[in-house]
């Protein structure tokens, strides 16, 4: 509330005419992100600055606020000293999320790109039901291939598209990444190509006409590093600060039970059955529930992490930033995390996915005897194939199975 920030002036502030009905829940929602109370304070006071803003150019109700006038806004108060175009930011995400802004500013139209990708994106998902991870890196290619056919020709039109745009964005693409990221956004091309044949905007076959980098199956060995290596690395995290004990639980849930950095983020308040020592998780790459036991060490981390280093958050998942807006944490953030605990801790570890606690956790059980059929079923595998691929790794047993090498035979003796 408004009278908690400001003793005296905060009428004023709740007079503002176009602003003010908002602001009391918007200082609210600001506390429910995590900011500071100087924090809110300064957005609140900008907030006047905005209102005048927006009032000089004719904008009376908040419903005639949209993102493109944000967006102009913000360009503004970037540009001038002493004003806070990251205030803008915020009542932005604000008002968006209560949904308060007009879909769209009417005087901007949409391009062709945009206007298509909606189309194309209810058809990845209710035609070919992808997932909505799979759904945003197809429309990512398609957005970088339509834009780079586009940038050269301002009246460009969907079926202008021809193996010399395809090629183009090949080359392109094929500088900054590896074959095996080359070959995906190959495919997000002949996908796009192949939805535009159906619509007859395009020939057929010319998503025939796109070649592929070769990548061969299993053409890489698991990333996997000595069990004592892992050990060593969990117990060098630092658990003095609350950043330090979220990085902690996250990294001993990866490495005692192989999870994916993606299930990891997922995991809820919910997931933890604390009575039954239990973890349920739905694994967002397959889909399947897998339920854990819950070890005690690791209940251990996570009631610390809960008890003295989660922020105040009515977000349902475990695991969050630590600096506002306090949102939960994604794969994007797991990632850098253990790469920072890694250099902190100085130890021999070449690789900087934290995948490889998953890789490693693997071989563990593997060398400890355990059937592949198990190690499947621990790390949520959906066939034994994809268990099999660290059998390559298990050294010491390939050896016992080896061939001997036939004896030479000389010509005097045969």
């Amino acid at each position: 509330m408004l009278n908690d920030l400001f003793d005296e002036v905060y009428k004023q502030y709740r007079s503002l005419p176009l602003l003010g009905s908002v602001l009391d829940d918007f200082d609210d929602w600001l506390g429910e992100q995590g900011y500071a109370l100087g924090t809110r304070q300064n957005h609140i006071t900008h907030c006047a600055h905005i209102e005048d803003y927006f009032w000089k150019r004719g904008v009376r109700r908040i419903a005639e606020l949209s993102t493109e006038k944000f967006g102009t806004c913000r360009r503004y108060f970037k540009l001038r000293t002493g004003r806070s175009d990251y205030g803008v930011a915020c009542l932005h995400r604000y008002l968006q999320e209560r949904q308060l802004l007009s879909a769209r500013d009417v005087s901007q139209p949409v391009s062709i790109i945009d206007e298509f990708l909606i189309g194309y994106r209810e058809y990845l998902v209710e035609v070919r039901g992808f997932s909505p991870s799979t759904v945003q890196a197809h429309c990512q290619s398609v957005l970088e291939f339509l834009r780079l056919a586009k940038k050269d020709n301002s009246e460009f039109q969907l079926h202008d598209l021809d193996r010399g745009h395809i090629e183009k964005f090949i080359i392109k693409v094929g500088r900054r990444v590896g074959r095996g990221t080359l070959q995906h956004a190959v495919a997000h091309v002949r996908g796009l190509l192949r939805y535009l044949c159906m619509l007859g905007k395009v020939p057929a076959g010319l998503d025939s006409q796109v070649d592929t980098p070769r990548v061969y199956r299993q053409e890489q060995l698991p990333k996997s590093l000595p069990w004592d290596v892992v050990c060593a690395f969990v117990e060098s995290i630092d658990r003095s600060d609350a950043q330090g004990l979220r990085d902690y639980a996250m990294c001993l849930l990866i490495a005692k039970y192989g999870l994916r950095a993606s299930d990891v983020a997922g995991l809820k308040l919910e997931d933890i059955n604390w009575r039954a020592a239990e973890l349920h998780f739905n694994q967002r790459k397959t889909g399947y529930p897998l339920i854990l036991p819950l070890f005690d060490r690791v209940g251990e981390a996570l009631v610390a992490y809960l008890r003295d280093g989660r922020p105040s958050s009515k977000h349902r998942e475990v695991f969050l930033t630590l600096r506002a807006p306090i949102s939960p944490v994604t794969i994007h953030t797991i990632g850098p995390a253990f790469r920072e605990r890694v250099r902190r801790g100085d130890l021999p570890i070449p690789f900087e996915g934290v995948h490889c606690l998953r890789h490693s956790y693997a071989m563990h059980l593997l060398r400890s005897g355990m059937p592949l059929k198990a190690i499947g079923d621990v790390l949520g595998h959906r066939s034994t194939e994809a268990t099999c691929v660290y059998i390559r790794l298990n050294v010491d047993e390939l050896r016992d199975v080896g061939l001997p090498l036939p004896t030479p035979c000389h010509e005097e003796v045969c």
